[in-house]
């Protein structure tokens, strides 16, 4: 952009390449190459530019929005919504598969569009996931957008990458929610159809231009700049968001996935636990449960009279919920 400004400018003008490198002291081919998108500007070549060709601070103001060190690699249909999203001052996002790439960890990423392009070498992976990121400077900036995301349960128990790339991407979402323009909600899975939300989409607030609308797709997503769609789609979020689980409710929800992807997949030896019967047992031909201590967080339990049978392994939080439902006789045939 900043090159075809500048090239328009300068014919506007009836200047040559030699003309322009004259006043702002360049050479006409190092004119060429900045025009040509080949070569980075400095923001005094931009100012200069601007008094010779009479042009305000147009190429300053274009120079000052390029992200000139960046390492951006989005597809072509994507970088509308890319710069859109980085002049927004609120995104309000619903994903009902993926953690949003704005608040994706490296190894999530990088997990995604290995499934996603199976064939791409490693350095065509490293570059999109150095674009993904890159987008994620927008969070931190001088005066960053409000970011509002609501999420589907489902994507908290999806286990891309595998333990440990969950558990971070879990404990990542947990960090980011503390920061005071990030807000993340839960729609728990007991919601159902809700406003009919099957798939995955943002809302972005512009400050200069109308309001836009992004939906997801299979291949490639879509920007819908319709004011009288978005205020329908703003109505429905605005429901969507009131059958959340609270701002709380919802980062114990996350611990909880956390702490379940821990139960599920990194199960404790127990060839030398000790195991013990409840004190109320009457020996009545050991049919029984048996509990095993010293698993922090988590509690072993095996049946009685099948001691070499299969042993679950229950988060201990869970097992204490279940010990005070059967003393609330809320299980009677227990």
């Amino acid at each position: 952009m900043f090159g075809s400004e500048l090239l328009f400018a300068r014919e506007a003008a009836g200047l040559s390449q030699h003309d322009l490198g004259a006043r702002v002291h360049c050479t006409p081919g190092q004119i060429s190459r900045i025009e040509g998108a080949t070569r980075k500007p400095t923001r005094e070549f931009a100012e200069l530019c601007d008094r010779a060709l009479g042009t305000g601070q147009l190429l300053a103001r274009i120079w000052s929005r390029v992200d000139w060190d960046g390492a951006v690699g989005h597809p072509d249909w994507f970088r509308r919504y890319a710069g859109l999203e980085a002049e927004a001052t609120i995104i309000r996002q619903f994903q009902v598969q993926l953690v949003p790439g704005l608040l994706q960890t490296p190894d999530y990423a990088r997990t995604l569009f290995r499934a996603k392009e199976p064939l791409a070498s490693p350095d065509r992976i490293e570059e999109l996931v150095a674009a993904r990121l890159d987008r994620q400077r927008i969070l931190t900036a001088g005066d960053p957008p409000r970011l509002l995301i609501v999420l589907d349960e489902g994507v908290l128990l999806r286990n891309y990458g595998g333990e440990v790339v969950m558990r971070a991407q879990l404990a990542h979402l947990l960090s980011m929610a503390e920061a005071s323009n990030i807000v993340l909600r839960v729609a728990p899975l007991s919601l159902g159809a809700v406003a009919a939300f099957d798939h995955s989409f943002t809302l972005l607030t512009l400050p200069d231009e109308p309001d836009v609308i992004y939906v997801d797709g299979i291949h490639r997503g879509q920007v819908v700049d319709d004011p009288v769609r978005f205020r329908d789609w703003a109505y429905a979020y605005d429901l969507l968001l009131g059958d959340s689980l609270s701002e709380g409710a919802s980062l114990a929800r996350i611990r909880s996935a956390m702490e379940g992807l821990r139960t599920m997949n990194s199960v404790p030896n127990l060839d030398a636990a000790s195991w013990r019967k409840s004190t109320y047992s009457t020996g009545d031909g050991g049919n029984c449960i048996e509990v095993a201590d010293g698993f922090e967080g988590l509690m072993p339990v095996r049946d009685s009279k099948d001691p070499d049978g299969p042993k679950l392994v229950f988060p201990a939080a869970a097992w204490r919920s279940f010990l005070a439902g059967v003393r609330a006789g809320d299980f009677p045939d227990c």
